[in-house]
């Protein structure tokens, strides 16, 4: 069965031509709107060389331009109102007044001409293609005034997201490099066992800190952190208070994170230091020391694996595909999103926001060893809000009530709601005794707050521990489709993030061999 994302040829034609889209209304909006120009175009053309005599019979040249014309100008009408960021029942509307022209339409093409005046027409048809045209219109005028929320909310929510990408894109080009080299060590390691252990003797002595981190709340009641060493001296400080205690933390991490490894540079006088908008200089592409291998087994379908010139096998498919050219297209989206990918790294907790099979927008807080502790319950149409969700979690869990109950198989779940009364979380599962829900509500309590929040951008690898015990990594696509995965279980979690790296340096440019 193939994993094929269910983006589509002309989402990926919109991506390439015209860029990144937000939602998928935006780019069925497009097509409409593009479509509905072409026929309206091509019906002017065909009725300019058309008689205006009506006949008694017969599909003439004029009242195929008209029909073609009426078809474009409701789809000319709608493509923008799909394309804007409206509510669900707004699209719908724009689709349902698109119908309502084509009935009418098709309604011309019955009565014409025989039904039809030269000098009046036929009313009850125009009245239905009016009928149509008006409830796009209306679409386009009164959705956006009864959507919730307002601009500046919106440009905040945006301001966020666009803040997490930055960092992240950050952290994912400044990897740490002795990290990296161990993981090349490990690879090379027939010619290089020395080499790898006193790489590792560093790292060892490096990770025993004589240091530790401190986050506290000023006098100011803003969040702060310091890195103070054992012999009370402060290293280091975040140099700025956080209005939030996450933001805090996510500062601290990023230093830990990006610390070790970086380089130094020495500058004479401070005038010499440069803008803090200047880029790092860009760091030269690696050739590849992988391979796609491409094969069909006993069962017919065909499989894919990379593997590293050493012999060693970096991951695969996970699954088997109904044809070549599947196959071909599964190793390509590996090629594209195994480089820029993230990783989706739970400590101890993450909130997950992604897109599901139906393309809403979700969120669930996952534990690192896989469980799922609570999700939202619901979708939402754009990330925005599920991020906006996540936020009241996050902030306001220990102000909101949470509710243990029995269902119809009796279980016991939890739900929680609102201020306003509304179900914002729920269990997912549910469980055999009061006791465990209840202990299922405290972790919930006690790890929500602290979560950050991990979101999937167009692909996005996962860290995870199985049921052995063994820790994995998978290549998770927007839309829940598994791209590749590592294919073994590695003992530790810095071994399956090796292979993480190891996949992101060598797939992007790895050769494909059938």
């Amino acid at each position: 069965m193939s994993s094929e994302t269910n983006d589509g040829f002309l989402y990926g034609v919109y991506r390439s031509r015209v860029g990144e889209p937000t939602t998928h209304d935006e780019v069925r909006g497009y097509w409409v709107f593009l479509t509905g120009l072409v026929l309206g175009t091509l019906g002017i053309i065909l009725f300019l060389p058309s008689t205006s005599a009506v006949g008694s019979s017969g599909f003439t040249i004029r009242e195929a331009s008209v029909f073609i014309a009426a078809i474009g100008l409701a789809m000319l009408v709608a493509g923008p109102v799909i394309r804007l960021p409206l509510q669900p029942w707004a699209n719908y509307a724009a689709y349902l007044g698109q119908v309502v022209c084509f009935a009418a339409a098709v309604w011309f093409v019955l009565v014409f001409p025989s039904g039809w005046s030269v000098q009046t027409g036929n009313q009850p048809v125009i009245v239905l293609y009016a009928a149509g045209l008006a409830i796009i219109t209306l679409v386009g005028l009164v959705a956006p005034l009864l959507s919730s929320g307002t601009h500046e909310e919106l440009a905040a929510s945006e301001g966020r997201t666009n803040e997490l990408e930055s960092e992240l894109s950050a952290v994912r080009d400044e990897r740490d490099r002795l990290e990296d080299e161990l993981a090349q060590a490990r690879e090379e390691s027939e010619a290089g066992a020395t080499a790898q252990s006193d790489l590792q003797a560093t790292l060892d002595s490096l990770r025993t800190s004589q240091a530790r981190f401190e986050l506290y709340e000023d006098a100011a009641e803003q969040w702060r952190w310091r890195l103070r060493h054992r012999n009370g001296n402060v290293v280091a400080d975040s140099g700025e208070g956080y209005t939030r205690k996450h933001n805090a933390q996510k500062g601290m991490q990023s230093v830990r994170r990006n610390a070790l490894g970086a380089t130094t540079l020495l500058f004479e006088r401070e005038a010499e230091l440069p803008d803090e908008e200047a880029d790092f200089e860009p760091v030269e592409e690696q050739e590849s020391q992988g391979t796609f291998e491409l094969e069909e087994d006993s069962a017919g379908e065909y499989r894919f694996r990379l593997r590293h010139d050493n012999g060693n096998i970096l991951g695969d498919g996970g699954e088997g595909y109904s044809s070549r050219s599947n196959a071909k297209r599964a190793v390509a989206r590996v090629r594209e999103y195994a480089g820029p990918a993230d990783y989706l790294w739970f400590d101890p907790t993450g909130f997950e926001v992604y897109r599901d099979a139906a393309d809403e927008w979700r969120w669930r807080l996952v534990h690192r060893n896989g469980n799922i502790l609570a999700d939202g319950g619901e979708g939402y149409t754009r990330r925005n809000d599920a991020n906006r969700a996540v936020d009241r979690i996050r902030e306001n869990v220990d102000d909101l009530e949470f509710e243990v109950y029995d269902d119809n198989r009796g279980e016991t779940r939890w739900r929680l709601h609102g201020a306003n009364g509304q179900i914002v979380a729920d269990s997912g599962e549910g469980y055999s005794s009061r006791d465990e829900a209840d202990e299922a509500v405290d972790r919930v309590r006690e790890y929500a707050p602290e979560a950050d929040v991990l979101e999937i951008g167009r692909a996005a690898f996962e860290i995870y521990e199985d049921r052995g015990g063994d820790h994995r990594w998978r290549l998770r696509h927007r839309n829940g489709n598994i791209l590749m995965d590592s294919g073994q279980g590695y003992a530790d979690r810095s071994g399956a993030r090796d292979g993480v790296e190891s996949v992101k340096r060598n797939a992007p440019n790895a050769d494909l061999d059938e």
